[in-house]
């Protein structure tokens, strides 16, 4: 049926899959951090404690102190295109860009800063998407990573007199696609190095124990992708969590412990890995390749290799790609 004359223009129904990472500061200065950890750690799925207790000591404590050193640890991963996380992120979208139909847009946001997930939801109804695929790229499934993305895509679409229909991408952590990505990508870069690793640890972002007795799989999610990658490999991972923070008792053990005990073990080679990571962050770039190494080699290591997420690798394109398609069915050529 024809419109009326005087009808608003209606674009073509489109699919839309919006990529979703962490998020990261605009600049690798503390003005800049410290606006990026009060969106992030004023997140009541992060800190979980009652507002009105936290929020005077975040504001009273952290925020005047914790931007500067933060900021150091960001200047010394900074690239030319920006954040290391957004940067990848970014081509990771590119790289899917057209790989499901030409009716079919693919764009990324972060869950803290920018680009932000309510203006990419709005850029892709606006270009035509009544369908929106919401793509956290957390493997591992956390109510810090993955539930508050969903959060805050959802808080967003409560704002929207007309609503696109929306799917989530749920939890990869034991998919085969994954699994064999991680496989390709580990082995292609210990090939590669000048030492064979006596040791290889996976490092996972950690979490407060409570969390794990509150019913949140994340701990659970990060064992048995240790598991089956071990087993894809044919040889042994030590587990370990990082990225503590405050007083609270957090999942063991801890990386930076683990690394600096190797040595005294007789283990002076090592390679280390962050499968719960999709793309390079200050939390790999740093806190792993940069202190994790000063740790070992401090305590008598001899060799340490950092080896890199998926990001915008084949394998881990490919892998992204099968996924994404796997939630599209039913969709795709229904636009």
């Amino acid at each position: 049926m024809k419109p009326p004359a005087d009808h608003p223009a209606v674009p073509p129904a489109r699919l839309g899959v919006l990529l979703i990472n962490l998020g990261t500061p605009n600049a690798p200065e503390p003005g800049a951090v410290r606006l990026y950890l009060k969106e992030f750690l004023s997140d009541p799925r992060v800190i979980e404690i009652p507002q009105l207790v936290w929020q005077p000591i975040l504001r009273g404590i952290i925020l005047p102190r914790r931007p500067r050193k933060s900021a150091e640890a960001y200047r010394q991963v900074w690239t030319e295109e920006g954040s290391p996380l957004a940067a990848i992120t970014a081509r990771q979208a590119k790289a899917l860009a057209g790989a499901f139909g030409p009716g079919v847009i693919v764009d990324h946001a972060m869950r803290y800063g920018r680009p932000a997930i309510a203006e990419r939801v709005d850029a892709l109804w606006a270009a035509g998407c009544t369908r929106i695929l919401i793509a956290p790229l957390y493997p591992q499934y956390c109510a810090a990573t993955t539930a508050t993305a969903n959060d805050e895509a959802f808080a967003h679409l409560r704002r929207m007199r007309w609503q696109p229909a929306v799917r989530t991408l749920p939890p990869y952590f034991e998919d085969p696609e994954y699994i064999a990505a991680l496989k390709a990508v580990t082995e292609a870069e210990i090939a590669a190095l000048p030492f064979e690793p006596e040791a290889i640890v996976a490092s996972f972002h950690g979490m407060p124990e409570r969390t794990l007795h509150l019913g949140d799989p994340y701990h659970c999610h990060c064992r048995k992708t240790a598991r089956l990658l071990a087993e894809a490999m044919g040889r042994e991972l030590i587990v370990a969590f990082q990225s503590r923070f405050g007083r609270a008792k957090w999942l063991e053990p801890a990386t930076d412990k683990v690394l600096a005990g190797l040595p005294g073990k007789g283990v002076r080679r090592v390679a280390v890995l962050a499968p719960g990571f999709s793309a390079d962050c200050v939390e790999t770039l740093e806190e792993l390749a940069i202190r994790g190494r000063e740790s070992f080699t401090e305590a008598g290591g001899t060799d340490f290799a950092y080896l890199s997420c998926l990001n915008d690798s084949a394998p881990g394109v490919t892998m992204l790609k099968r996924l994404l398609a796997r939630e599209l069915e039913g969709w795709t050529g229904a636009q």
